[in-house]
């Protein structure tokens, strides 16, 4: 016994920081799968088959929202549970809910602990790593709780004290983890998510609330609390800030607008009902996956901005996906400096590094190959059920852990469900991380190459 743990711990000890990650994500998702595969996770008493456990688990932990069975009826009280439990643990970050879990029994939070919790967290440095962590966990249950409280304001009338309770802990933990799971079932075949709140200004602006927190990062909320003016606020949350506001703005307008004549979506609605799905569709496509209006019925150019949107995502260290509000920022601010012919990338008077820039455009362009080309598989693959629209839709849905569904998830076949459950832990982990933690090999610093001409544009 003795021995096998020295193998084990030597094992984990030869992982990369990426590499243990990806690990925990998946031992987390697998144990997920294997408790909801148990008869006592459904309501029928029947096990539910792997694949289906194993998408839903991956939903859940990786903060989609993408489903393949009805979770309000499929599921138990057990499965609820469990698939809520994943989503916290999924929204935080294995190594968050460890660290506190060792905090709080009083053990010591090593080097290589720290420097997990850092990749983690998306930090920058060591110091404080322990600190954050708890003020993360913090936030999150005042948040939280806030959240359950006033949506239990809505909830407790309409369904009593003990479900209705329940139904506001649920939605809250699921709005600003970002997961956009909900427990309003189902009907004509389609999932309402929260269509029937469209003109309930407490639930839209609520979970509004909890998704933009949830999705603006920690660290921007850390930075927002502890610095009061703006102006001292550090340069990433600047950016994050700034470009989310702009982000809710523009999705807000483009919706507004773009669907304010159509009869199936918002033309017969009043001009502030318009207003509060719009602004709420702006603000779950980009990170969340709940919706107020049926979206068979968008028009195709209100569906490519939503791609837009999710592909883009929330901020960093954050409960979102997508490629982060920061990686378009630096990319807009390097193409500016490039129509402007400046050395540097200068952004609010501040410089960007050529190391950030590089990492801004292997996230892009890896993100921008992974969307198109599992869009090609998703479309060849599903026998007509997904055309080229419905399959990008799904795709960028799925990578942006963002949890929206033009065709349903549910009419997915095998390949289909392994292949978002791919995307949606890519989207979760980091494509970044993904697809370099094995390839990786550094090339020494000692050696360069002859410089070569290359003609471009």
């Amino acid at each position: 016994m003795d021995k096998t743990k020295k193998v084990y711990t030597s094992f984990l000890y030869r992982l990369k920081p990426a590499q243990m990650m990806v690990l925990g994500f998946g031992s987390v998702i697998l144990l997920g799968a294997l408790l909801l595969m148990t008869p006592l996770a459904t309501n029928s008493g029947n096990s539910t088959s792997f694949i289906d456990c194993l998408f839903t688990a991956t939903s859940a932990v990786c903060v989609t929202g993408l489903i393949v069975v009805d979770t309000s009826i499929h599921w138990s009280i057990f499965g609820k549970v469990v698939i809520i439990l994943l989503i916290q643990i999924g929204g935080l970050g294995f190594m968050a809910i460890s660290a506190s879990i060792a905090i709080i029994f009083g053990k010591k939070i090593n080097l290589r602990q720290r420097i997990l919790i850092k990749e983690a967290l998306n930090q920058n440095h060591l110091s404080g790593s322990v600190r954050l962590i708890m003020t993360v966990i913090k936030f999150t249950f005042i948040i939280e709780a806030i959240g359950a409280l006033l949506l239990s304001t809505v909830f407790v009338p309409q369904f009593g004290w003990v479900k209705g309770i329940g139904f506001s802990i649920f939605h809250a933990i699921s709005g600003f983890c970002n997961a956009g799971f909900d427990l309003m079932g189902q009907t004509t075949g389609a999932f309402t998510s929260i269509t029937s709140y469209y003109n309930n200004p407490v639930v839209v602006f609520t979970i509004s609330a909890l998704i933009i927190l949830g999705g603006i990062g920690f660290g921007v909320m850390v930075c927002v609390v502890s610095k009061r003016k703006f102006r001292d606020y550090d340069l990433s949350s600047k950016l994050a800030i700034i470009t989310t506001i702009i982000l809710l703005l523009a999705g807000t307008a483009l919706i507004f607008f773009g669907e304010y004549t159509n009869k199936g979506t918002l033309a017969n609605l009043s001009t502030w009902d318009k207003f509060q799905v719009s602004f709420f569709q702006s603000v779950t496509t980009r990170t969340a996956g709940y919706t107020t209006i049926d979206f068979t019925q968008l028009r195709e150019a209100t569906l490519f901005i939503m791609i837009i949107l999710m592909f883009i995502g929330a901020s960093p260290a954050s409960t979102g996906g997508g490629i982060k509000t920061t990686t378009v920022a630096v990319i807009v601010m390097a193409v500016k400096s490039f129509i402007k012919d400046k050395n540097e990338i200068t952004v609010l008077k501040k410089s960007i590094n050529k190391y950030t820039f590089r990492k801004a455009l292997g996230v892009f362009v890896i993100a921008v190959v992974t969307v198109v080309t599992c869009t090609y598989l998703l479309t060849v693959t599903q026998g007509g059920k997904f055309n080229l629209l419905a399959s990008a839709f799904e795709v960028a849905s799925a990578f942006a852990t963002v949890g929206l569904s033009l065709a349903g998830s549910y009419n997915l076949n095998l390949f289909g469900k392994l292949l978002i459950v791919f995307l949606m832990f890519a989207g979760r982990v980091g494509s970044l991380t993904v697809f370099t933690i094995f390839l990786h090999e550094p090339e020494p610093d000692n050696v360069r190459y002859p410089e070569g001409k290359v003609l471009v544009g």
